[in-house]
């Protein structure tokens, strides 16, 4: 291809959301923020966490109308959460957040009945409370539904009116065999699902259709314009913007609200022991497979600067440079750290429970959680290299959490690697290059997207300091003390 493509690429997070316009072609990569927007889950009038989907897809109209002329348009969002639509697309309801509380046991019931062997033999997932499949277990009828749509697949169905599941996404639910690529229908009608909810799955760079007359209206793009399905999956998007080196083994961590920790492979790892340490097999774009576990991410220093009323991060983020290093730490993966609430009460409880005083001041605080992150990365990345069978000799942040210098830095230290932070956008990369290929750019596989991002990108890197024994005596006083403790 020559000359180049405008692309529109609507990514949302569980905090944020924005729409960006992707520049493509000629050797050129570049992104422009059209519209951003904040997100997070609200609470129903009957306690529930859910999702304002209305509103978000009023932002994505407001975003598409102000991306200009665009040969394409798609999107990508966080995983596991759905809408129920009937048979005129209408929803049943605002979707729940994986934060609501509904799936509190679920998970237990389903497992005694299923079987947690079975369960990772045929989807490879993590055990998580929230996952899709828990997450429908508690649906009291499927009477009225005709689909089932994650998150992205709901807005792309409201922009082109076809029902489809994107297959990264799809593969997030554990209702997806990671090996047939398809649908685990046994697993659905185990749980009550009817196989005839879930749609028919498509693979990222197919084109999902062109916008509905009245998204044409609202946005003034062309009814002509292509929706193309990308890794609609976030962090499928965001593993495609990372800018691996063929030539060097390495590990990603997508840092954002969560963080995505992991490693590159091209089938999965089903073993006992990675079902034990709960690592994941979630798709890929170009049916790769992201190995990886789900950290509590950046969340739990939202939420503490949320129950401060704070919003200067730069400024505690110099306090925490500052304050002593090794001191408290806390399982950042707790489940005491998943819903929204005092997080830094929350943290000294921890650190309580485990017989650490807890941090004194907002510096001390934000220390204890960083350090904790990188703890949690350094366990992370060395599982994930060894039950991939990797050397890893590199670790790639994207996201949001590529611009914390801080937490680079200890991460770079707790895990003895080099650490290299950028590009912060990666899943808007990802999701334009998909598109991109997918209208004829001259980009065949994984290795040229990467290659075009490292040739248009500056990566920051941050070297290790130390040898790592403070960090093998943080873990193990962590874990001695979380033993020791009734």
């Amino acid at each position: 291809m020559t000359g180049l493509l405008r692309l529109a690429a609507v990514d949302l997070g569980a905090t944020s959301g924005r729409v960006m316009v992707g520049t493509v072609g000629d050797g050129r990569l570049e992104l422009v923020e059209v519209h951003r927007f904040g997100n997070g889950p609200v609470t129903a009038g009957d306690g529930s966490l859910r999702w304002d989907v209305e509103r978000l897809w009023s932002e994505v109209l407001v975003g598409l109308g102000r991306a200009g002329d665009v040969a394409a348009v798609g999107v990508d969002s966080w995983a596991v959460d759905y809408g129920l639509v009937d048979a005129d697309g209408r929803l049943l309801g605002r979707p729940f957040s994986h934060r609501d509380t509904r799936t509190d046991g679920v998970r237990e019931r389903v497992t005694a009945l299923i079987g947690e062997e079975r369960l990772y033999a045929t989807t490879g997932l993590q055990q998580l409370g929230f996952n899709t499949i828990y997450q429908l277990a508690t649906e009291p009828s499927f009477d009225d539904v005709a689909a089932v749509l994650l998150v992205p697949d709901l807005l792309g169905s409201w922009l082109t009116g076809r029902r489809v599941a994107e297959a990264t996404n799809a593969s997030t639910t554990q209702l997806f065999d990671v090996r047939g690529h398809r649908w685990a229908t046994d697993l659905a009608e185990a749980v009550g699902v009817p196989p005839r909810v879930l749609p028919t799955v498509v693979e990222p760079g197919e084109v999902v259709g062109t916008l509905l007359p009245a998204v044409a209206d609202a946005t003034g793009l062309p009814a002509t314009t292509p929706v193309v399905a990308v890794g609609s999956h976030d962090t499928a998007s965001a593993v495609v913007g990372v800018p691996l080196d063929p030539a060097v083994p390495a590990a990603f961590i997508s840092s954002g609200t969560w963080s995505l920790v992991g490693v590159e492979l091209d089938g999965p790892v089903l073993t006992d022991e990675a079902r034990e340490a709960d690592f994941t097999n979630e798709g890929g774009v170009d049916r790769t497979v992201r190995f990886l576990r789900n950290v509590m991410g950046l969340w739990v220093l939202s939420e503490t600067l949320r129950a401060w009323g704070r919003d200067d991060l730069g400024a505690l983020l110099d306090e925490a440079a500052a304050a002593v290093a090794f001191g408290p730490v806390v399982d950042v993966d707790g489940q005491a750290f998943l819903a929204p609430g005092d997080m830094p009460a929350r943290i000294a409880a921890a650190c309580r429970e485990t017989g650490q005083t807890p941090p004194e001041g907002p510096g001390a605080t934000v220390r204890c959680v960083l350090e904790s992150l990188a703890l949690a990365y350094r366990r992370t990345v060395g599982l994930a290299a060894r039950l991939g069978g990797l050397e890893v000799e590199v670790v790639h942040v994207v996201g949001g959490g590529s611009q914390n210098a801080l937490l680079c830095q200890l991460t770079a230290d707790a895990c003895g690697l080099p650490v290299l932070a950028g590009p912060v956008e990666a899943a808007a990369l990802g999701n334009v290059l998909v598109q991109a290929r997918a209208l004829g750019a001259d980009l065949p596989d994984l290795a040229a997207m990467r290659a075009l991002i490292g040739a248009t990108h500056t990566l920051r890197r941050y070297e290790p300091r130390g040898t790592g024994r403070q960090w093998d005596e943080l873990e193990s006083r962590l874990a001695r003390r979380g033993k020791e403790l009734p």
